[in-house]
């Protein structure tokens, strides 16, 4: 019976919550929703032009540090610090994933609008081919 009610204590205990420390530099929520703003646009880019982001020598996380003047050590504090509230990091990728939404919807609007403005062409059915001549013909066969 003791051994029960020992195990039971050990798993309440085990279960309590264990925040995680406040970074010592601790970013804005806002800040941290922008940085996954960016990571997601960068992480998409790499996925489509995957050779764009290496042909131009961008690494994400470098550009994230050197954007909003972080270290890795600050970066993944936050991170973690962020992530630790289920709730709130899902409000803030919520935000993230709204913002995407509507990138999405300006960009669409954008290409509708420059296919309005595209001049059409004329569709020409009709090829018209050039007849070599019997000269041509006779030059060309003696070669």
């Amino acid at each position: 019976m003791k051994r029960i009610v020992v195990l039971v204590v050990l798993v309440l205990f085990s279960c309590a919550e264990n925040p995680v420390p406040k970074p010592e530099r601790l970013l804005s929520e806002d800040t941290m929703v922008d940085i996954l703003y960016d990571t997601a646009l960068l992480q998409a880019s790499e996925a489509y032009l995957p050779n764009k982001l290496t042909e131009n020598q961008i690494r994400i996380k470098n550009y994230i540090y050197t954007k909003y003047d972080l270290d890795s050590t600050t970066y993944y504090q936050n991170q973690r610090y962020y992530a630790a509230d289920f709730k709130k990091y899902k409000r803030m990728y919520k935000k993230v994933s709204d913002r995407l939404q509507q990138r999405k919807t300006e960009l669409d609007t954008l290409m509708a609008q420059e296919l309005r403005n595209r001049p059409e062409k004329p569709i020409n059915k009709k090829r018209e081919f050039n007849k070599p001549s019997l000269k041509e013909l006779d030059s060309l066969s003696s070669q």
